[in-house]
């Protein structure tokens, strides 16, 4: 029985330097060696594959470069030493529920979703800081981050570190690229193969923003930037322009995987077509039968109902030869004005047409909402006695609904994730959307305890504002639609350092260091804290169905239908090893998990080495082989 400890790489976030060195090796294997520390990448070789034999990191190239970007790079690298804590007691319809609020910084949180979410979130939405010169409350240290968070939550002592941005430090855009450049990258692992992200900004990081994409996406796999009109009135207090709209920049995995789903056609739109005539193919509406390209067959004169002979006319040619002419009037797809006197135009039927729009790049608010509406939808989920904590820069859901109506499909358990959650728009769309169509959506939604102004009984930080409006939502929709069998829950997760203890010698008292880490285990957490850090070691997702047995007077986890087995007892003797691991043998077969299981057990439950391996022995005569211990 193997034990696991804090370095072991089944005890670890994902690990995107050794991912991409087996990616690079699964292509060229001699372009991968090895080294004193690992793998390593010949960059010679690489070189001479691509052709380049000149080409150095030191000479000039295209791109998007500011101080910091390679510690940036770095950072989205780096394992997690966290962990997400389940908080049950904070969430609704826990044991049901597919959808996930975790409170915690993004950059560690998307590191830990690494291996549970990698290329399975259809739809991005983030409201990153705008940086108008306001401080960043996110605490990316290249040491110890979950450390600095918890720190700057109030977890720990040593006080809040907020990292300013103002321009007079000189790293008014330098601060913003440091800080998104990792979370972007990390976004992109988790993004589906046939996925899209949509970023808001305005005007002060567009253009950071988009080579940033273009660098970390690929230029091309961008589809638009949607100009949003945010406003109903302008400000006549501006100083220069009255500013009326943000933008949302676009980006897909594959743009060419990737393709919008049509928006329902509008009631202007179907107002067009009519029925003069009384076709019985039904409504239709007239159109130019002629265009300006120049088409060999297109020179020809037709002849009316009332003998009135018309031609394409000067520079124009008709869109189809003379005899598909004949076949469309033959068929009565020619319209020749009420007299029958007229430029003749085709009929193109309502019922012929795709039912939907093609996305289009201007949106305004009569459409999709504004920062008004915005801000009375929160006021209506969640009651402030302090105006200094209702958020300005909220979005609204209609906006958003939007973004799903085009990203996502309502039948396919589609996974939407919005890292910069903020009071949680995202989800109360998600829900609403759900409701509308029927969907099953699920989403993700991630917000650092980013602590409010002025702190109140129920409200401490924007995590509790998040938390409060989908309470809210969910109380709403259930009243109001009481056939509706949606998913109206959530789990809460927090971010919290690892259970596992890493090994942290007192260099004046090994004695004592050796002593304290005989249990690996941190002290107060508990067996579910565990048992979903297991999950996300091994890369299971946060909402999948755990039985629960108990075997030999012991619990026994089962975790995706077989795929983990856990028991994570304090106390195993000698007695009780063959009782339980003959139970555990008999449940996995009625379990008949269709991939190999993992086995899991506490190390320091056994009574003995001579306890621990009878129970490994047992497990692997029957087939489960791959046994830990933590």
């Amino acid at each position: 029985m193997k034990k696991l400890t804090a370095y072991d790489a089944e005890t670890k976030s994902s690990n995107p330097v050794a991912e991409n060195i087996a990616q690079l090796k699964a292509l060229f294997p001699d372009l991968v060696t090895e080294g004193p520390e690992g793998a390593l990448v010949n960059v010679d070789v690489l070189k001479q594959m691509v052709g380049d034999k000149t080409v150095t990191d030191t000479d000039e190239r295209y791109g998007l470069n500011w101080h910091g970007k390679r510690l940036a790079r770095q950072l989205a690298l780096t394992p997690s030493t966290g962990t997400l804590r389940p908080s049950p007691e904070e969430s609704i319809e826990w044991l049901n529920t597919q959808n996930l609020m975790i409170q915690g910084d993004n950059l560690e949180v998307l590191k830990l979703l690494q291996k549970s979410y990698a290329g399975k979130v259809k739809l991005i939405y983030i409201d990153p800081p705008y940086n108008t010169g306001n401080d960043f409350i996110y605490p990316d240290d290249f040491k110890d981050n979950i450390r600095n968070y918890l720190e700057l939550t109030g977890q720990l002592e040593g006080g809040a570190r907020i990292s300013s941005n103002t321009e007079a430090s000189g790293r008014f855009h330098t601060d913003w690229l440091n800080m998104m450049a990792p979370r972007l990258r990390l976004a992109r692992t988790i993004l589906h193969p046939d996925g899209l992200i949509a970023v808001s900004i305005d005007d002060n990081e567009l253009p950071s923003l988009r080579a940033l994409m273009n660098e970390i996406f690929g230029e091309e796999n961008f589809v638009a930037t949607v100009i949003w009109q945010k406003v109903y009135s302008p400000k006549n207090s501006a100083k220069h322009f009255s500013v009326d709209h943000d933008y949302i920049v676009l980006y897909a995995k594959s743009a060419e995987a990737w393709r919008p789903r049509l928006l329902p056609r509008s009631e202007e739109a179907n107002a067009r077509y009519q029925n003069p005539d009384n076709d019985p193919r039904g409504d239709w509406k007239p159109s130019d039968l002629t265009a300006r390209n120049y088409y060999s067959k297109g020179l020809y004169d037709v002849t009316g109902p009332t003998g009135k002979t018309f031609n394409s006319g000067v520079g124009r040619y008709w869109r189809q030869s003379y005899e598909a002419f004949l076949e469309m009037k033959a068929d009565n797809r020619i319209w020749w004005g009420p007299n029958g006197d007229a430029m003749p135009a085709q009929k193109r039927f309502l019922s012929e047409v795709q039912q939907g729009m093609i996305p289009q790049t201007i949106w305004q608010y009569d459409d999709v909402g504004h920062t008004q509406e915005a801000k009375k939808e929160l006021l209506e989920h969640v009651a402030f006695s302090h105006n200094e904590n209702v958020l300005n820069s909220v979005k609204p859901t209609r906006l958003l609904r939007r973004l799903l109506a085009i990203g996502t499909d309502a039948t396919s358990n589609d996974i939407v994730l919005d890292f910069f959650g903020g009071s949680a728009p995202t989800p109360h769309a998600v829900w609403a959307q759900n409701l509308e169509d029927g969907g099953n959506r699920r989403f993700i939604y991630v917000q650092i305890p980013e602590p409010l102004p002025k702190p109140e009984e129920r409200l401490k930080t924007i995590f509790d504002i998040g938390v409060e409006r989908l309470r809210s939502v969910s109380a709403q929709i259930m009243e109001g639609s009481l056939a509706f069998a949606g998913d109206l829950g959530y789990r809460v997760f927090k971010l919290d350092s690892s259970n596992i203890r890493a090994w942290e010698p007192d260099r004046d008292d090994l004695d004592q260091t050796l002593l304290d880490h005989a249990e690996h285990l941190r002290e107060g957490r508990t067996e579910q804290d565990i048992l979903y850090e297991l999950l996300l070691k091994l890369g299971l997702d946060l909402c999948v169905p755990i039985q629960t047995r108990t075997i030999a007077g012991k619990t026994v986890h089962s975790i995706g239908g077989g795929v983990l087995l856990a028991c994570l007892d304090s106390q195993i003797t000698r007695d009780e090893v063959e009782p339980l691991a003959q139970g555990i043998v008999n449940w996995h077969e009625t379990l008949a998990p269709a991939g190999d299981t993992t086995s899991v057990f506490r190390d320091s439950a056994f009574a003995d080495d001579v306890a621990k391996t009878n129970l490994a022995a047992i497990l692997s005569q029957h087939g489960l082989t791959n046994v830990r211990s933590l």
